[in-house]
């Protein structure tokens, strides 16, 4: 079942900004990414899923919803967390949370005070002068507080620090253990391996590619670093295959790519050879990313 669901969506800025005929749905209790560097049309598309914009065509739906024509509905019932948090600077973040709860009609306060435990908030301070990465945790407590089953978070861990980086990970996995549904808009490699199912990549406005992530940590096609004790060994080596990416003859090294089936043979002709070590080097999202962009598919 799709819970969010992206139609022929299109939004022209002008200038080859905006978004143009972006579609893709988010199943009920996935978590799914939505990668690209700034200004690709991240913030755009969950702009628009959340009735904030018009799109020029196409359309958006939450849980069968038109965005644009039921955003009161949508609104009240999905978490959110914006790419600029902008907040007012009169309050403390104590009175903004319960300000919000108390628009939403919120009694219990019991998940937001656990979240700000959590991720050690002082909700004491006043707004105006607390950093980004504080501002970032206000805009977490005020997302998840709630208990939403739909989550849409754009570009949520910026400005947290590594350690809070890695809590917010734990708790959106921990949100889909429950079956919550979660649109990850991102540009961080890492927040986003870790927690999604399926990531699109999209670039200039357009969807260039969707891939599962199990696809990238399961990939048959491995990449190795074989460093040998001798000159005459590495030119041995490289002279005898033709599918090197790297050969550094000052340090003795190659790098190679070596399908699964392959690897006994590789390990039984390396046997012939002085090798101080062999180390797998994973290949990651960054990877699939940067090879993408550069390949300019």
């Amino acid at each position: 079942m799709n819970i969010i669901e992206v139609k022929h969506l299109t939004k022209d800025y002008g200038h080859n900004r905006g978004v143009f005929d972006l579609n893709f749905e988010v199943k009920k209790g996935e978590v799914f990414g939505f990668l690209g560097p700034n200004g690709a049309g991240k913030t755009t598309t969950v702009r628009h899923l959340l009735g904030f914009s018009r799109p020029d065509e196409g359309s958006t739906f939450i849980n069968g919803l038109d965005s644009w024509i039921s955003p009161h509905i949508i609104q009240k019932n999905v978490g959110y967390i914006p790419g600029e948090i902008s907040l007012p600077d009169n309050m403390s973040g104590g009175e903004f949370i319960k300000m919000i709860a108390e628009l939403r009609e919120l009694k219990d306060m019991s998940i937001a005070d656990s979240l700000i435990k959590r991720f050690n908030l002082d909700p004491t301070a006043n707004l105006k002068r607390m950093s980004k990465g504080t501002k970032q945790k206000i805009g977490i407590v005020v997302a998840f507080m709630h208990n939403p089953d739909v989550l849409l978070l754009d570009e949520p861990s910026s400005g947290l620090d590594p350690l809070m980086q890695a809590e917010f990970i734990s708790l959106v996995r921990e949100e889909k253990e429950k079956g919550k549904t979660i649109l990850l808009s991102s540009h961080m490699f890492d927040e986003v391996e870790k927690t999604c199912d399926r990531v699109s990549i999209i670039k200039q406005g357009r969807i260039a590619t969707t891939i599962n992530v199990k696809d990238i940590e399961h990939r048959t096609r491995k990449t190795f670093e074989i460093k040998f004790s001798n000159l005459d060994d590495l030119n041995s080596f490289s002279n005898n295959h033709q599918n090197l990416l790297e050969l550094n003859k000052d340090k003795t090294r190659v790098k190679i790519e070596i399908e699964d089936k392959d690897i006994n043979s590789y390990l039984k002709e390396l046997s012939k050879y002085k090798v101080v070590y062999i180390s797998e080097i994973k290949y990651t999202l960054e990877d699939y990313f940067m090879k993408f962009y550069k390949e300019g598919k």
